[in-house]
């Protein structure tokens, strides 16, 4: 009977511990299910601009060099003057002089520069440049911008000095008979190609509010953007004038000169959760598509078919027989073919995510510029949770 009773003890002793141990792993569970990751913070200096301090559009005329064949034409009623006046000027402030109706050459393109310049570029800094073509060039692949000024239309003072090799985001590849471009080949940035050389001024006003201008706005960041000053500060010192201006009132510790630029310092450490709209940006020009997360798509049905047409000329030659008399004629066959694929259809639905319609649109084999497109018809359709932005 001993025997048994410490058996029987022993048994019930390993099924308490067994249900202890039950109890606490269901308790576990329920606390990972409650944890959840902190919602990622951005840092205000990401967010907006001090206001009166925003960047300067600046804007210049230059050279393109180095091009193969491809710049602009210099020769004939249709040629680009400017660029050939252009290249015999260059070469007159080297000492040589040159004729510019003798000037044969396709190397050379001329080219808008422009570039933004923020108040608190430094000078020595540098800074990035788009390139644009002027004339009739048929790409500027390949090609080194020389040294451009960079004025400000206003007041023409000039605040940089450009220059480097330019990135093209398209190709152009062509032979005797055929030339094939893909993307924008006549557009160009230079990364930090653009040397500052004068500052622009700019002081803090501590009698005026500060204004802090949204990059993107929108009324719940601008809200949680008052919030965290205040918070921060422990003060009611902000306060949403708009969805894109947040104004803040200088504490008196901050009102001398020298202490201006700490107070912005500080209040751009602060961090927010942002809310992030629901948005689709579209490039034609490259055909890039870039859709946020939280883009959603109603229940719809996408029927996609593609129509190509072919037109062919055939030359054509008619000679008499010999002796004849008569007189040769040559001639043209023109030919249309018009071929049209067979639709294809896609029905999404609804509360369809981007990674849905990514996945279902490549499915199909669609280029980029179908599912532009598709893009643009769903939105028209009204069946887009989001804004589509075309660019």
């Amino acid at each position: 009977m001993k025997s048994a009773s410490k058996y029987g003890r022993k048994t019930h002793l390993s099924t308490a511990v067994c249900r202890g141990l039950v109890l606490l792993g269901f308790i576990v569970v329920l606390l990972l299910q409650d944890v959840q990751p902190a919602p990622a913070q951005t840092r205000l200096s990401d967010l907006v601009e001090v206001q009166n301090a925003q960047s300067r559009e600046l804007i210049g005329y230059g050279l393109v060099t180095g091009l193969d064949r491809s710049g602009d034409r210099t020769t004939g009623t249709r040629g680009s003057v400017f660029t050939v006046q252009s290249v015999a000027n260059m070469l007159e402030n080297f000492g040589i002089t040159v004729d510019p109706e003798r000037l044969r050459t396709r190397n050379v393109a001329a080219v808008m520069v422009t570039a933004r310049l923020s108040p608190f570029h430094a000078a020595g800094s540098q800074i990035d440049v788009t390139v644009s073509s002027l004339g009739d060039a048929s790409s500027l692949q390949g090609g080194i911008l020389l040294q451009t000024p960079l004025m400000d239309p206003d007041n023409q003072d000039i605040f940089v000095k450009a220059q480097g090799a330019l990135i093209v985001g398209g190709l152009t590849a062509e032979n005797s008979e055929t030339r094939v471009t893909r993307n924008q080949t006549l557009t160009a940035t230079v990364p930090g190609g653009g040397l500052v050389e004068g500052n622009l001024t700019f002081n803090h006003n501590t009698n005026m509010p500060l204004g802090l201008v949204l990059r993107n706005p929108n009324l719940t960041n601008a809200r949680r953007i008052a919030e965290a000053i205040n918070n921060g500060f422990d003060e009611d010192l902000a306060w949403v004038n708009h969805s894109g201006l947040v104004q803040v009132m200088w504490p008196e510790a901050f009102r001398a000169p020298e202490n201006a630029n700490i107070f912005v310092s500080i209040i751009m450490e602060q961090s927010i959760q942002v809310d992030t709209p629901a948005r689709v940006v579209i490039n034609e020009r490259t055909g890039t598509i870039v859709a946020g997360g939280n883009v959603r798509i109603d229940e719809v049905m996408v029927s996609h078919g593609n129509v190509s047409v072919r037109t062919q000329v055939q030359p054509f030659v008619v000679q008499p027989n010999p002796f004849a008399g008569g007189e040769t004629v040559v001639g043209e066959i023109p030919r249309v073919e018009i071929s049209e694929e067979a639709a294809q259809t896609l029905v999404l639905g609804d509360d369809t995510n981007v990674q849905q319609l990514a996945a279902s649109l490549n499915s199909l084999g669609l280029s980029p510029r179908d599912i532009i497109a598709i893009f643009q018809a769903i939105d028209r359709a009204g069946a887009l949770r989001g804004q589509l932005i075309v660019m």
